[in-house]
């Protein structure tokens, strides 16, 4: 005679179609405890209607860790970064935040997943996060409610970059964009560059205001007033075009200019067919340096003189301080700047010999 069949056993995913709920929410009932408690009661009665009709077991292993915990850091991204290949901006944070989470005995769990074509930690009123003790953020489109809801959660998390929040003190690992922009005003200050064009990004972020202040600061430092004008938006980064640069270096005087990168590669694009314009040369008609990491750089692309963040570091860093403050969890937010490099490159030179108007 032949056996049955073995039926599958059901999983959490079956739980959740049965219950018409994510599996955040089934993983966050059937773990129990103060997590289960902010479910609504409803939703959490189905989940266990659904688990007890599919003849769901749970995981008793998983609910004897110590303290409840699940030993599992989180990895959220505000945006799609996880890279193809390392030469993408993104990949040494990545790779630092993983060699880390090892290092310090944790399992890592990605959180990639897009619900309604937008990203968020909060599905259903749920902080999906909370499947891991705490959770390394990533990213530059920040959403701030949803960081003012894990601060009243008490959520533990740890920021990459540094980011501010109206009545709260976050974690975080920033790159002290102000000391290294300061020093590349001293740098041109030393070629003999008196009018130096600061290109910044429209968006009032923390990193746009760190570098402005870094620009203010490394005037000062030489003695040069700042000429408002020439801290001037740049909406598009394609609109760095020859005729652009030559009207800055021809009516304003201009003979150095900063620039934000961008976090796409419009930036270089442009500034490569920029250098190869027969009109404008770098660095002889018009220093430029970047003020930060181009989104990727491969040897065959030109090496624009700029600094570079140190965005391993400062991914080991955040977890390292997620760590501690998992073990000790009403210790103080801690905030962490680390330097950037200096990268010579080849886009710098003395400042042209230029007269400009008084």
């Amino acid at each position: 005679m032949v056996p049955p069949p073995r039926q599958r056993r059901a999983t959490q995913v079956d739980i959740a179609r049965r219950a018409g709920v994510s599996q955040a929410t089934v993983s966050l009932v059937l773990s129990g405890g103060a997590v289960s408690d902010q479910i609504a009661e409803s939703t959490r009665q189905a989940v266990l209607a659904a688990a007890a009709e599919l003849g769901y077991s749970v995981n008793i292993a998983a609910r004897s860790l110590k303290g409840g915990r699940n030993h599992l850091l989180g990895l959220y991204t505000f945006e799609p970064v996880f890279p193809t290949d390392q030469r993408d901006f993104y990949f040494p944070f990545l790779m630092g935040v993983e060699e880390e989470t090892a290092r310090q005995g944790y399992d890592l769990l990605l959180f990639s997943s897009v619900s309604s074509g937008d990203r968020a930690i909060y599905t259903g009123g749920v902080n999906r996060l909370k499947l891991a003790d705490g959770c390394v953020l990533l990213g530059r489109n920040v959403r701030r409610e949803e960081l003012a809801e894990l601060v009243r959660e008490d959520f533990p998390f740890v920021f990459i970059g540094r980011r501010e929040l109206p009545g709260a003190e976050l974690s975080y690992v920033g790159a002290d964009y102000v000391t290294a922009t300061s020093d590349l005003v001293a740098e041109l200050v030393r070629l003999g560059h008196r009018r130096i064009l600061y290109l910044r990004e429209p968006a009032d972020t923390e990193p746009t205001r760190d570098r402005e202040a870094g620009y203010r600061q490394g005037l000062a430092a030489a003695g040069i007033e700042v000429d408002e004008s020439l801290i001037h938006e740049l909406a598009d980064p394609a609109d760095l075009s020859p005729a652009f640069v030559g009207h800055w270096t021809g009516t304003a005087g201009v003979t150095a200019i900063l620039v934000e990168p961008s976090e796409d590669n419009r930036l270089t694009t442009a500034l490569d067919a920029t250098s190869t314009a027969a009109t404008m040369r770098f660095p002889d008609d018009c220093s430029i340096a970047l003020l930060g990491d181009p989104p990727s750089w491969t040897p065959e692309l030109r090496d624009w003189t700029r600094f570079s963040l140190p965005r391993a570091d400062m991914a080991r860093t955040a977890v390292q301080i997620l760590v501690d403050l998992l073990g000790d969890p009403h210790g103080a937010a801690r905030q962490v700047t680390l330097p950037c490099s200096f990268v010579p490159g080849d886009s710098i030179g003395p400042a042209p010999d230029r007269r400009w108007p008084r």
